[in-house]
């Protein structure tokens, strides 16, 4: 499994070099879990940048991927981990849904370098 955390998305809506490091966890949808979380961190940003128009197709290109709701069992889950891992809200929740998947973690966020199953790029200017 894998899962592209909003770093990653908002890297290849953006066409920055690092998208295509992220491209093959993001086409392969069957193996995609998405949190809510980076819906709404991908929309925001989106919405703000380019758009509604742009917001909700980058959120529907997402949502191909199976969707992982943040339901309560999960919100005092993430809440432990975070505490434990030293996360904030939204990458304590990514952490906890990857972790619960046996999913990969594809990103650009720094405070997610060097753990477990996490495969990290640093930040690339746009293309």
């Amino acid at each position: 499994m894998n899962l592209v955390d909003s770093s990653a998305w908002l890297a290849c809506f953006a066409g920055v070099k690092n998208a295509d490091f992220f491209a093959a966890a993001i086409q392969d949808t069957e193996l995609l879990i998405v949190p809510t979380v980076c819906l709404y961190e991908v929309f925001k940003v989106i919405l703000r940048e380019h758009g509604e128009d742009d917001a909700f197709q980058a959120v529907a290109a997402m949502q191909q991927g199976t969707v992982v709701d943040l339901t309560a069992e999960l919100a005092l889950e993430a809440a432990a981990v975070g505490q434990e891992e030293k996360l904030a809200f939204a990458d304590s929740i990514i952490f906890t849904v990857a972790r619960d998947n046996n999913a990969v973690i594809w990103t650009q966020d720094d405070h997610f370098a060097g753990k477990p199953n996490v495969q990290f790029r640093p930040k690339a200017k746009r293309s």
